[in-house]
C-alpha cells in the first residue's frame, strides 16, 4: 500500500461479526466506514456461512443493501439495534461513554426473531480485542503507524481470540465450539499456521 494511499491513512474501523451461540469471529474487515467497506465485509461474511443466519448490526444503514444481496438466496433474517443516547456528560473526561436511554429492536428483512435481536455479543468481543490488541488502547502511542501492520496485529488477535485461548463460559475455544478445530491450538500451532498454511 503506498504510503500517499487516503485509505491508509486517519481513522479505521474494525468490522467483526460474531456467532451468538460459538463466540466465533468467522470474518472481520479493518477499512473505513464506508459503503464499500460494508460490502467488502458483508460478502466476505457471506461466503464463511453455510447455514440460514440471523443477523444484528447498529444502525449504520451501508449494511441493509450488502446483507439483503449477498445473503438473498440462503435467506436471512435481520434486525437493527438503534441506540439513543443522552447529551455528552459533563465533567467525566473525553473518553466517557454517553448513558444510553433507548433501545428500539428494528426488523428490515427475513422475519428476525426479537429476542435474539442483539448486538451485546459484538460490543463484548470489541472489548476482548481492545483488552489483547494493544494497539487498540485510547490515548497512548501504541496505535498502529500503518495500515498493513495494523491489520496483521488484529488478524493475529483474532485468530488467537479464535483459535488460541479458552473461552470462559464455553471452557473450550471459539473454534471448538463451532467445530472447526477438535483442540485448543497452542501459539506454536497458531505461528505454523500462519507461517506453513499448516493447521494443527
Amino acid at each position: 500500500m503506498r504510503e500517499d494511499d487516503d485509505a491508509s491513512k486517519g481513522d479505521t474501523w474494525t468490522w467483526l461479526a460474531i456467532d451468538a451461540d460459538t463466540k466465533l469471529v468467522p470474518a472481520f474487515r479493518v477499512g473505513k466506514r464506508t459503503d464499500a467497506d460494508a460490502r467488502a465485509f458483508i460478502s466476505d461474511l457471506a461466503t464463511r456461512l453455510t447455514k440460514r443466519v440471523q443477523i444484528s448490526t447498529d444502525g449504520l444503514k451501508a449494511y441493509v443493501n450488502p446483507i439483503g444481496t449477498s445473503f438473498g438466496a440462503m435467506g436471512v433474517g435481520y434486525a437493527m439495534v438503534i441506540k439513543s443516547y443522552e447529551g455528552e456528560p459533563a465533567g467525566s473526561g473525553r473518553y466517557s461513554p454517553p448513558r444510553v436511554t433507548g433501545i428500539e429492536k428494528l426488523p428490515i428483512f427475513g422475519e428476525p426473531v426479537e429476542e435474539l435481536v442483539s448486538t451485546s455479543y459484538a460490543e463484548r468481543v470489541n472489548l476482548s480485542v481492545r483488552m489483547m490488541g494493544r494497539r487498540y488502547t485510547r490515548l497512548t502511542n501504541a496505535f498502529s503507524k500503518k495500515m498493513e501492520m495494523h491489520i496483521a496485529s488484529t488478524a493475529l488477535t483474532l485468530a488467537a481470540y479464535n483459535f488460541v485461548r479458552s473461552h470462559k463460559t464455553l471452557r473450550c475455544s471459539p473454534a471448538m465450539a463451532a467445530g472447526v478445530s477438535k483442540t485448543l491450538w497452542s501459539t506454536d500451532d497458531l505461528v505454523a499456521a500462519a507461517l506453513d498454511g499448516v493447521r494443527p
